[in-house]
């Protein structure tokens, strides 16, 4: 079993909560791995996924004094350090802050608000001023010349080789679990989700996780598979779908074959009066009775 203290080079998963303190003791809150905490600092972030994180020790991932405290500890491990700027995100530097022109952002429909993350001239850095058509763009670290307090829980580190190919991955882009990962002879063969198939920050990050895990022992190849499977209707949709060719040639001859025409039908005789119906017999015996009628004077 693969001893529980930590130790450069391993990966290790860890809950931090990170405070920025204030020269009059008071700390806030800069970032966290569990959600309740944010919620309750008002720091929470709908598009960040809370959890244990991984961290690759002993490749400065992490600020200085965060990382020298974590390699003393072992698995299990809770504590808290505080880190000076020097250990922490560095001393400020005044040469990194630039005045850009107010229209420069509204040629680009960017509207420039105090916090906001920009890229100027290449370069990542945040807007720390609004003046009078000009805007501020602070290119240091927005920790940078702070005193920190890190809060942190060790879970657990990755104990086999594709863990820790599974734990960089975790890392640099996150979504460890749905990578299909097999090593074998040294060599990786790591089947891509589909998500990253379309996904223009796979294309990005994936140069940095390879550079990553070129530092882990034991692997010598590292190969990417893009796995794309036909999809097979589903029995009921196939069904339906025979069923309704089935109806279409049923109903195909009935559109096809014309109705034969009714035959003609016999000109009916044109019926005569009552009067015109009767015979010789009947008008032969009308006279008869009118002879009988007549009195004796008129015969």
């Amino acid at each position: 079993m693969t001893s529980q203290k930590l130790e450069k080079g391993d990966i290790a998963y860890v809950e931090i909560d990170s405070w920025v303190l204030s020269p009059d003791g008071t700390k806030k809150l800069h970032d966290t791995t569990r959600e309740e905490l944010a919620k309750q600092e008002k720091v929470h972030d709908e598009k960040k996924v809370y959890g244990e994180m991984p961290v690759f020790l002993g490749k400065d991932r992490l600020p200085k004094g965060l990382e020298e405290e974590l390699l003393t500890k072992s698995v299990g491990d809770e504590g808290e350090v505080t880190v000076p700027p020097e250990k922490g995100a560095g001393p400020r530097d005044a040469k990194l802050v630039a005045l850009k022109p107010l229209r420069e952002f509204l040629k680009k429909d960017i509207d420039p608000a105090i916090g906001m993350p920009v890229v100027v001239d290449g370069k990542r850095g945040y807007i720390s001023a609004i003046t009078a058509g000009r805007v501020r763009v602070d290119f240091n670290s927005p920790l940078a010349g702070k005193t920190l307090l890190y809060k942190y829980k060790i879970n657990k580190k990755a104990e086999n080789l594709v863990d820790r190919v599974r734990g960089l991955i975790e890392m640099d882009y996150g979504l460890g679990e749905q990578f299909r990962i097999g090593i074998e002879d040294g060599q990786a063969e790591i089947v891509i989700p589909d998500v990253c198939k379309t996904d223009e920050r796979w294309f990005i990050v994936k140069f940095r996780v390879v550079a990553d895990l070129r530092e882990l022992e034991g692997l010598k190849k590292i190969r990417f598979i893009e796995d794309f499977e036909k999809k097979e209707e589903r029995p009921a949709e196939k069904k339906a779908e025979e069923k309704h060719e089935h109806k279409e040639e049923e109903e195909a001859p009935a559109k096809e074959t014309k109705a034969a025409p009714p035959p003609p039908e016999k000109p009916k005789k044109e019926e005569k009066p009552a009067r015109e119906k009767k015979g010789k017999k009947a008008e032969k015996a009308e006279e008869e009775i009118a002879a009988e009628e007549k009195s004796p004077e008129e015969l």
